[in-house]
């Protein structure tokens, strides 16, 4: 009888991390559709096809609700970073890459941007953001750590990524160009910030 009750338990909890995992697909892809901020937890149930009460059984929030998927998708960045530099990349690529991925994943960038900016998130969704940003963070500067050269950016690490975090924000939607001309200009700019980088770290040496 146990082990009948074990296994319902098990299907009941993976019931419930499926329709978790819909919920978060959902949010993701409404932000193909629409501003991040005109997106509310109806938006959200419509489009999982589920009935917006049952979104606060597993998010209390939409804040809640979008933390849960941001780290998921810093899991995402972290296995793409870990293949380069297994491909031998540089420190340079790596950081045209980190521009890449926030011009890509717009909903990544929006919900960055979001919990950074807001000063007035609910505790509970603030702590498990904070949690994501050292998870990040110390997950960044380890993979600079293993890259040829990369030891004296260490201690950089949060400038590093905040200037190239700046920098999409800022030309990602600058006027008068094309898409791939301001990612042509974003490409500059970030290896213009490795450059410098590398000298401030000889320099300090």
């Amino acid at each position: 009888m146990s082990s009948d009750k074990s296994t319902f338990k098990q299907l009941r909890e993976d019931e419930r991390e499926v329709r978790k995992q819909l919920i978060i697909k959902a949010a993701m892809e409404l932000f193909e559709e629409k501003s991040f901020h005109d997106i509310g937890m109806r938006d959200i149930a419509v489009k999982a096809g589920v009935s917006a009460a049952s979104i606060y059984r597993y998010f209390p929030s939409r804040d809640d609700l979008f933390v849960e998927a941001l780290l998921q998708d810093i899991n995402n960045i972290e296995q793409r970073l870990q293949e380069r530099i297994d491909n031998g990349e540089s420190i340079e690529d790596l950081a045209i890459a980190v521009v890449d991925y926030l011009i890509d994943n717009e909903a990544t960038f929006q919900m960055m941007c979001h919990f950074m900016i807001r000063g007035e998130l609910n505790p509970q969704a603030l702590k498990k953001f904070n949690g994501v940003q050292r998870y990040f963070l110390k997950m960044f500067e380890n993979v600079l750590k293993q890259m040829e050269g990369a030891e004296n950016l260490r201690l950089n690490t949060q400038a590093f990524f905040a200037s190239l975090a700046g920098v999409v924000l800022t030309f990602r939607n600058y006027p008068g160009r094309t898409a791939e001309e301001k990612r042509r200009a974003m490409h500059k700019l970030a290896l213009l910030i490795m450059h410098q980088s590398a000298i401030d770290a000889l320099e300090k040496a």
